[in-house]
């Protein structure tokens, strides 16, 4: 059966951070830059330092995506807070058999996010996000809540393990004065009309999706060479993998490849690239500069740039 289309909130699917685009979307047991706030919240108990990143997505049909977020390392346990802004310009409101009204109207969506994470072993790490979730079109409103989960486990034996369970939450319905409608309620003549009504919109999943991923890495001198591959399954679509590469020179400029949704039904993401380097600062803080770029089937391609600074 085809899933596609029968979720709410769609824009927390879209993939934020250049360095994990660019390994196609491969890094649910990487989670090794401030983008797990995202990918795999377990991840940020390993970041060593406070951090701020941001990344921009000149997305589809003129459609600006962003992602900010910022952790801060306590004793035993670290705490993130990051957010998702999808916005789009003002678009002419078309009533059928008046085009040309002159009015406007916005739509867009956001959601608000914090995360907690903690290493429970110097191998196994755990995470949890809770999300506050709004979209909007025009007067209507759609809101709800989600929680991540996520953790990392690093083996014995060399591979990292990844798990992560994403948008786990309510339903959403959109309600609002736009869905307020003069109704003839009843047959019965002599009655009035014009009851005021309001029409009941249906209820939509959150996109959920489960995510497995493995990784390792071979370093010889200063190159390392860095492979990860992501099994998901959304609700909203069939399974797929994610797989990516990445080389690294002198722990300082990187180069990426991947491949994305292998093995989807009517696959639209095909391939992705991207670089990276990093610049070490003084007092031991480091900034980092990524930029992906990425394929579609039918669809025009994308660019993003991320900026990521640990102090």
């Amino acid at each position: 059966v085809n899933k596609t289309g029968t979720s709410a909130a769609k824009f927390l699917s879209i993939s934020p951070g250049g360095k994990a685009v660019s390994m196609g979307g491969a890094f649910t047991s990487l989670s090794n830059d401030i983008s797990c706030l995202y990918w795999n919240p377990s991840g940020i108990a390993r970041l060593d330092s406070h951090g701020a990143f941001f990344t921009h997505i000149e997305w589809l049909a003129d459609i600006s995506y962003d992602f900010v977020g910022v952790t801060i390392p306590f004793d035993a346990s670290t705490i993130g807070l990051s957010a998702i802004f999808l916005t789009m310009d003002e678009m002419e409101i078309r009533r059928y058999g008046d085009e040309n009204t002159g009015e406007t109207f916005k739509a867009g969506s956001y959601a608000l996010n914090t995360t907690w994470a903690m290493n429970l072993t110097n191998r196994f790490s755990v995470g949890f996000t809770g999300k506050y979730i709004r979209e909007k079109i025009y007067n209507s409103i759609a809101t709800g809540f989600a929680l991540d989960v996520g953790t990392l486990f690093k083996t014995s034996w060399g591979p990292q393990l990844g798990v992560m369970i994403s948008n786990f939450g309510p339903k959403m319905k959109m309600d609002g004065p736009d869905l307020l409608v003069n109704a003839d309620v009843s047959e019965i003549e002599g009655n009035n009309p014009n009851i005021n009504a309001e029409l009941s919109t249906d209820l939509f999943t959150l996109p959920l999706v489960l995510r497995f991923g493995l990784s390792d890495y071979f370093k010889i001198k200063d190159f390392i060479a860095t492979w990860s591959i992501d099994a998901v399954n959304p609700i909203d679509n069939s399974e797929y993998l994610n797989l990516g590469f990445e080389f690294s020179f002198w722990e300082h400029f990187c180069l990426r490849m991947g491949a994305k949704s292998l093995f989807m039904y009517q696959r639209e993401e095909l391939f992705t690239v991207g670089m990276g380097s990093k610049i070490d600062l003084f007092s031991g803080k480091c900034l980092s500069f990524d930029y992906s770029y990425e394929s579609f089937k039918y669809l025009p391609s994308t660019n993003q740039f991320s900026i990521g600074i640990n102090y």
